[in-house]
């Protein structure tokens, strides 16, 4: 079991000697652990709940009292002020152990470690809106803003110029290798505003709660994401990726709310075979093998002649199939769809 691996009159005091200007900007020196934190979760952002709110990224934080990781679901919440944005907390390697530094609010988004949160934090700087003359504008290609009714939108799309991966943390082994560049520097000595009351009230509640606790959802959260701090029920919240409840994938998937992993078909359609698949129509099998022989009916027996003896002759073009020959796998498809 992972203990802490500090002290509480010694240890903050030789960190805060130790660590670059950066990390003293943001640190958080009473928490600190010998241990990674799991991966990040994959999960769907829930719709933006009105103009105005920013979205702060999911994290894992540590509980001293449960001497484990716990997830704290993404969430949208008011900026403090116009023109603030959130830079999100990231725990970092120093000194044999893994440090948090925490989030803020402020003029520039500053440097998160480069852990990619996804929906805008790419891992560096913030591509999920912008403020202008006061009002905050949304990139929609990277936030969900569904039905909400938010004229302020545009289209930028997010290339990422990064090795995409779900890491946590900078640092160590197997840690994000990312430097702050020199803006994120200057962003790290402004004015800031730490974490507002309704983000603590999300970390409060994601502590209390078992289910998000790394040892019993394997990194997994039942619960990654909520559209309100503190809601943890009801519309709004999504599940990760191998939860078993919710969906989790890109913000602008059309498949938001779609059970993860699982492909919707009707319960009539049988799946196709891998041959049917790769190959089309016309070369799986002959017309003749796809309908038995007593199944068939010759157009003539339906509209027999005046004289002469019947003959094979190719079917009308507005003759109707016989009723009882089974439907051909292109009508089943059709009735059907994968």
């Amino acid at each position: 079991m992972p203990l802490k691996s500090w002290s509480r009159s010694l240890i903050p005091t030789l960190m805060l000697l130790a660590l670059p200007a950066v990390c003293m900007a943001q640190i958080s020196v009473n928490v600190s652990v010998n241990v990674p934190p799991p991966e990040l979760p994959v999960y769907d952002q829930p719709a933006i709940p009105g103009d105005g709110y920013i979205w702060t990224p999911g994290y894992w934080a540590w509980g001293d009292d449960i001497q484990d990781y716990y997830w704290v679901p993404g969430t949208w919440v008011l900026a403090p002020q116009p023109e603030y944005l959130w830079t999100p907390g990231y725990w970092g390697w120093s000194g044999g152990v893994f440090l948090w530094n925490a989030g803020y609010w402020g003029p520039h988004v500053g440097f998160y470690g480069g852990v990619n949160y996804g929906y805008g934090y790419g891992g560096s700087g913030f591509e999920g809106g912008y403020w202008q003359g006061g009002r905050l504008y949304y990139n929609r290609s990277v936030t969900n803003v569904g039905t909400t009714n938010i004229t302020n939108v545009y289209n930028k799309t997010v290339i990422n110029n990064v090795t995409v991966n779900h890491v946590s943390y900078n640092g160590g082994s197997g840690g994000i290798r990312a430097q702050a560049t020199s803006a994120e520097l200057a962003a790290a000595h402004e004015h800031h505003i730490a974490a507002i009351p309704a983000q603590r009230q999300q970390e409060q509640a994601a502590r209390g709660n078992p289910v998000l606790r790394a040892s019993a959802n394997k990194g997994h959260p039942p619960i990654a994401a909520t559209a309100r701090p503190g809601a943890f029920t009801g519309a709004g919240v999504v599940g990760s990726h191998g939860a078993g409840t919710m969906s989790v994938v890109h913000a602008d998937s059309p498949t938001r709310n779609a059970q993860p992993g699982v492909e919707t078909r009707p319960a009539a359609a049988p799946p196709r075979t891998p041959a049917e698949q790769r190959a089309p129509s016309d070369a799986r099998a002959p017309s003749d093998a796809r309908t038995p022989p007593d199944a068939r009916t010759s157009p003539d027996a339906r509209t027999p002649p005046p004289s002469a003896q019947p003959r094979p002759a190719a079917p009308k073009p507005k003759a109707e199939p016989h009723p009882e020959r089974p439907p051909s796998k292109e009508e089943d498809r059709e009735h059907h769809p994968s």
